[in-house]
């Protein structure tokens, strides 16, 4: 099978995968946030960032190096889970106790810290269950990864109807998340145990040591990552209260029902760019200037859309109790495109052994982010929270997009060509959508105004090579290789 066809069939399988999972996941967050109210929904989020910095640490930037490693030689395998097992193991302790001890400092209520200590063993949980992931993605076998994602959603919609029926408080709906860990992780070890090997634990200290040294970088920079990630909403909890906490976070669960599409292309795609370091400098130019196009091209329109109809997207989903979460879409969603944008060139730089980089800029941003919080929402509240985000987001793009034409990975004059010419499209775009929506109503204007955009994406954007890769994923009886 060609690598253009491997990664798309890695690609649909993640994404009709993630489509339900994000789909059960998405039923179920609005019916807990509807029925815990805004204050208590705050709580819960809060439960979630604050467990969710310290995940980090159980990890260790151990995901990411196993699928480049055992992407370049399938035989370690073995090797890789026996050993990380057991250091997951004691990271996972430490973890643990460091989210006890901050918790009880910041004097936070009984419900708030059991409902941390809950979601903290889901947090370590979940870290087990990316060490499996990580197999799967490295192996190319994508379909195990969708069935756990749709599994951890099915039961959490399973168990979030369960609680509401039963009457359960917000500490209840914590013991949910725990419990769909759990079964996520027995799913894992029976799959592990079935299709790929039967992993012996394994002490290892010197290869213990070479690991931990090349996993240090992915661990600085997912720290990074996740600090301002999460920080946003703990320093809200704290700074100003868990109502804000709610809408704030009302918004981001609409945003991450589309974080998916880059999670999924980089999960299909950073094998592939993996092994072209090795083996193929020329391609991987190629396929990075490609992803970076794809990724901007999908965003764009994404955050015109949510940016028109925030409005009517908050209220039908959530109701008139999150009216404060519309303003925090509007900003938060252009950080997604951000995302989106900086994608290819994190997991360029991953790929080719210059993880240190990404370290270094997101390093850059947690600062600046911890810094514009300070200084934006005592102010702002949650809006200066989104507006933070935002910069972050975008201040992260440029320095990503500007280091992968340093290293000549991709041409300045190609990425300004996509820039310049994919803007245009969103302007024409956004428009036409505003006029439209007057006279043909939110529905048919949305599927109308993507239909200009395609249109004009054909005409504009896409180049013969675009054309030939299209034309090629959809003809079964060719077979080739990209570039």
């Amino acid at each position: 099978m060609g690598v253009a066809k491997r990664i798309a069939k890695n690609t649909g399988i993640l994404f009709v995968s993630n489509i339900i999972s994000k789909f059960f996941g998405f039923v179920y967050t609005v019916y807990m946030a509807r029925y815990l109210g805004a204050e208590g929904f705050g709580i819960l989020s809060f439960a979630l960032a604050f467990t969710g910095m310290f995940g980090i640490i159980a990890d260790f930037g151990l995901q990411p190096l196993t699928v480049r490693e055992v992407a370049r030689n399938p035989e370690l395998t073995g090797k890789y889970l026996g050993n990380i097992a057991v250091i997951k193991s004691i990271l996972g302790i430490i973890t643990f106790i460091l989210i006890v001890l901050t918790i009880n400092l910041m004097n936070y209520p009984a419900e708030t810290v059991y409902v941390v200590y809950l979601v903290a063993f889901y947090v370590l949980i979940g870290s087990f269950n990316n060490m499996f992931y990580s197999i799967y993605q490295a192996h190319e076998k994508m379909e195990y990864v969708g069935i756990g994602n749709i599994l951890n959603s099915s039961l959490m919609l399973l168990g979030v109807f369960t609680a509401m029926y039963l009457g359960f408080n917000v500490e209840g709906f914590a013991y949910i998340y725990l419990i769909s860990g759990i079964g996520v992780l027995l799913y894992n070890i029976c799959v592990t145990l079935w299709k790929f090997v039967k992993p012996k634990i394994e002490i290892d200290l010197k290869f213990w040591k070479e690991l931990l040294k090349e996993a240090w970088p992915f661990a600085l920079s997912g720290f990074f990552i996740t600090v301002y990630y999460w920080i946003d909403s703990v320093m809200l909890s704290y700074m100003v209260g868990n109502l804000v906490v709610g809408w704030y976070n009302a918004a981001y669960r609409i945003i991450l029902v589309f974080l998916f599409i880059p999670i999924i292309v980089n999960a299909a795609i950073y094998p592939i760019m993996s092994r072209y370091y090795i083996t193929s400098n020329k391609s991987l130019k190629i396929i990075c200037e490609k992803y970076f196009k794809i990724m901007l091209t999908i965003g764009l329109p994404l955050g015109i859309l949510i940016t028109v109809f925030a409005e009517e997207v908050v209220l039908s989903i959530f109701g008139q109790d999150y009216h404060g979460t519309i303003i925090a879409l509007k900003i938060l969603i252009w950080g997604l495109v951000s995302i989106f944008a900086n994608a290819p060139f994190v997991k360029l730089f991953e790929s080719i052994n210059r993880q240190s980089l990404v370290t270094k800029v997101t390093g850059f941003a947690m600062v600046m982010n911890i810094i514009l919080n300070i200084l934006l929402i005592p102010k702002f509240s949650y809006i200066g929270a989104s507006i933070t985000t935002l910069v972050t987001e975008f201040t992260i793009a440029v320095f990503v997009i500007i280091l992968g034409i340093k290293l000549k990975y991709v041409e300045f004059a190609n990425i300004l060509n996509i820039l310049i010419r994919l803007t245009v499209c969103g302007i024409f775009m956004f428009v036409y959508l505003k006029i439209s929506v007057l006279f043909l109503g939110t529905i048919i204007s949305a599927i109308s105004s993507l239909i200009v955009y395609s249109l004009l994406l054909y005409i504009m954007v896409l180049d013969k090579d675009d054309k030939k890769i299209l034309k090629n994923l959809f003809n079964k009886k060719k077979r080739w290789i990209l570039c």
